[in-house]
Formats: C-alpha cells, sequence, structure tokens
C-alpha cells in the first residue's frame, strides 16, 4: 500500500491540517493493520459484521475502536474519548479514529462493496461543516479506494435538535453520498419526529429495547409495530446486541432488515466471510419456522372454544332468540367480557351485553366509554373483514379496546338478521390469553 496519499490543497482548520499532514507521513504498519498513536494510546481497529438474515449473509461491519496504553493494557474507548483536552484535540482524535478504521476496511474488504458502519463523535458530527469535515472525509475515502456510498455514518439520536449545525452536518452527509443511521433508537426518550428530521437509511434498535422485546410479549408487539412505523417512514431497521435465540427469532418475527450481535459474531481484527455464519443463520430459520408454527398452531387451538360459540350465537340470533340468551355460551368462557351486534354501516345495535367476570372488574373511569349503543365501528377490521368473508367467524390481532384500556381480540361473524346483514362481534381479554398474541 502506497504510503503517501493524495491530498486535497484546499485551506483547511488547524485540526484538518494534523490529520491531513499524518495521512501524508503514512502510518506505521503493525501485522498488517494499520494503527496510529494519540498522547499515550495506541489506537486500531475491530470490526463487528452486520447480517441481513434474509441473504445469510454478512452485509457490512461496523468498525469499533479498540486501544492500548503504554503499558500494552486495554483502555476503553470512553477513557479515550474524554482524554481530549479540546475541541480541536477532539476532533483530530475522531478523525484519527476514522482514518484507522476505513484504512483496516479497506485493506480487509478489497474489492467487496459491503458497507462499513463508523461512529462519529456527536460533537464532531455537527461542527464538520466549518471544520472541513467533507474534505476530510472525501481525502480520506480516494486515498483508501472506498466509495462514499459504502459509508453508513451512525449518529446518536439525542443529538437531534439539540444543535442547530446538526442539519447542515446531515445535509453535507447526504451531498457526499454517505448513508445515516440513527443509533440507540428505542433508549431513553426516542422520537419518532428525530426519524421524520433527518430521513435515516438505518435505524439501529438499542439492545436494552431488544432484550426487554425478547422476554415480555407486550414489549415484543411494541417493537414489533416500531419496526413497521420505521419502514413507513422510509428506514431499514438494524436490531443489535442479539445474544441469544430468542432475540434472533424477535429479529424475524418483527420483520427487522439486519441483525448484529454475539450470537452471530464477535468484533475482531478480521471481516467475516461470506459463508462464516451460515450455520448459526441456518439454526435462526430454522427455529423461527418451527417456533411460528407451533405458536399458530397453539393460537388456533386457544381461540376454537371462542370462534365456536360466536358461531353459535350467530346461529341462535338467526333463529330469532335475543342477543343476552345467545351470547351466554360466550360470556361464559374464561376472558369473555362481551357481545354486541352491528349493523351492515358499522352502527351498533343496542346495548353491549357483558359477562359477570368484566362487570366485576370494570372500573368507574371508563363510565363515559360504557354506553355504546349507537357507536359506529365501521373502521374496525372485525366488522370489515366480517363483511369481507360473510358468514366466516374472523380474529382479530391483539389491539387495545375503549372498555378499560386493555388489549383484547374479538371474534365476529356476518349473518343476516331480521332481513338484513349484522355482524356480531364477541370480545376476548388478550391478557387472559397471551398466546393469541
Amino acid at each position: 500500500m502506497d504510503p503517501s496519499p493524495s491530498i486535497d490543497p484546499s485551506p483547511a482548520s488547524p485540526a484538518d491540517e494534523a490529520v491531513l499532514a499524518l495521512l501524508a507521513a503514512g502510518q506505521r504498519l503493525e501485522d498488517g493493520r494499520w494503527t496510529v498513536q494519540h498522547g499515550p494510546y495506541r489506537l486500531h481497529s475491530q470490526f463487528q459484521p452486520i447480517y441481513s438474515l434474509s441473504h445469510h449473509r454478512a452485509v457490512g461491519h461496523e468498525a469499533l475502536l479498540r486501544a492500548v496504553d503504554e503499558h500494552g493494557r486495554a483502555v476503553a474507548p470512553s477513557s479515550v474519548l474524554a482524554s481530549a483536552a479540546s475541541l480541536d484535540d477532539l476532533v483530530r482524535l475522531d478523525r484519527l479514529c476514522r482514518l484507522v478504521h476505513v484504512g483496516n476496511f479497506s485493506a480487509l474488504a478489497g474489492q467487496d462493496h459491503s458497507w462499513l458502519f463508523l461512529n462519529i463523535h456527536p460533537g464532531v458530527f455537527v461542527r464538520g461543516p466549518d471544520l472541513g469535515g467533507q474534505r476530510f472525509m472525501r481525502a480520506l475515502l480516494e486515498r483508501f479506494g472506498l466509495k462514499p456510498t459504502q459509508l453508513v455514518l451512525e449518529v446518536t439520536e439525542d443529538m437531534v435538535g439539540r444543535d442547530q449545525g446538526f442539519e447542515r452536518a446531515v445535509a453535507e452527509a447526504r451531498e457526499l453520498g454517505c448513508l445515516l443511521a440513527l443509533d440507540d433508537f428505542g433508549a431513553g426518550h426516542s422520537n419518532f419526529d428525530r426519524v421524520w428530521r433527518i430521513r435515516p437509511e438505518i435505524v439501529k434498535l438499542d439492545r436494552s429495547l431488544v432484550r426487554r422485546a425478547a422476554t415480555e410479549p407486550r414489549i415484543g408487539r411494541i417493537a414489533t409495530q416500531m419496526v413497521s412505523l420505521l419502514h413507513a417512514c422510509g428506514a431499514m431497521v438494524l436490531m443489535e446486541g442479539i445474544e441469544t435465540m430468542d432475540e434472533a427469532y424477535l429479529a424475524l418475527q418483527a420483520d427487522v432488515d439486519f441483525v448484529q450481535g454475539y450470537l452471530f459474531s464477535r468484533p475482531a481484527p478480521v471481516l467475516v466471510g461470506h459463508d462464516e455464519p451460515r450455520r448459526v443463520i441456518d439454526a435462526v430459520w430454522q427455529r423461527f419456522d418451527a417456533r411460528f408454527d407451533a405458536e399458530k398452531r397453539a393460537e388456533r387451538e386457544r381461540v376454537a372454544p371462542y370462534m365456536n360459540a360466536i358461531g353459535h350465537a350467530a346461529a341462535s340470533l338467526q333463529a330469532g332468540l335475543p342477543l343476552e340468551v345467545c351470547c351466554q355460551e360466550f360470556l361464559a368462557l374464561p376472558g369473555a367480557e362481551l357481545c354486541y351486534l352491528i349493523d351492515e354501516h358499522g352502527l351498533q345495535i343496542g346495548h353491549n351485553v357483558t359477562s359477570p367476570s368484566f362487570e366485576a372488574k370494570r372500573s368507574a373511569q371508563f363510565a363515559p366509554l360504557r354506553d355504546a349503543s349507537g357507536a359506529r365501528w365501521a373502521r374496525r377490521p372485525y366488522f370489515r373483514r366480517a363483511l369481507d368473508h360473510f358468514g366466516r367467524v374472523q380474529v382479530t390481532r391483539p389491539y387495545l379496546t375503549v372498555h378499560g384500556a386493555h388489549l383484547c381480540v374479538t371474534v365476529s361473524i356476518s349473518l343476516r338478521w331480521q332481513g338484513r346483514v349484522a355482524v356480531l362481534g364477541g370480545d376476548i381479554d388478550w391478557d387472559i390469553h397471551p398466546a393469541l398474541g
């Protein structure tokens, strides 16, 4: 590798000139790897692969800083960054890290056009436009033969909107041709407004969210809906920190685009080959197929009594029996809450018929919503699906009921009643039957 790069001679800040001077002089190679010295610390790179489970291979690597002191002892990256004595020193240190990462990735990747994920210190990122940030990155990429489209710049969510220079820095990165990844989403006070403002190509879900979502079904549902909303915002989703098969199952179930974590590969000084993790990925898919099928069977078995009971109730209604009598079988089942009849326009006919157990737990806090006579439910999936599949019982996914602000599942069926089309619905407390989720 030629240690004498071609450098853009245009004016630069003092911090920028210092890094370009290091580039021009070249860096000492140790065991084929690029390293640099910053004060008492020698800096080098490790890489953790990022996988597409659909493609069964790595599509990129995140560069991670590793450092040792003059005695050869490992030093935490946070300690290295905290050692910066001034803004200029921080800029120089941050860019030295990028120099090492890009140099090592270039040497290891060869003609592979996979992504390199780079973390940039937030304070350096927002000041980039005023410190020759784009000029530095362009010279660095040209020196090592990487395309800007291979670079994914990771920015932390908490910086969005906190500094007026942030949006300028985002625009500059896009002008260069880099992709943007919003890091640590789901940690602390995450805000979708930040996603809409910077329109990242990738959003990385924080490890803390992944861990909870894999063990708490309700959080898992929220994570799945979060992924769907991020997709609607135009962002691909990366789930990081995956360490267990349950977390990998969650990634597939939530339809994330990429995964990263110790289950697949730990950080290393080298890049992984395309076929290296295939055994683990195949095992993840096998686990997904088996568990998904088992959960579907359990769901069908658990909801079957409610489907049968609402079907019997519909037949009794058509025979002319009153709603209160028709719904007794359904309301006697565990977790059954209420039944109701809706006309073909979605307007409720009469009042809800409730089970004794539901009445016993009903809270006065929701009394303003108790009278549903005449309410219109035309937008509800249980109503629309029942009309689309006449005479066949339909089952919803869990959703928030207005009768107590908890999750429920509705079984529904369309029928002819008193010479017109109607829909009979029955609600089940989802917390009693979490397998329905």
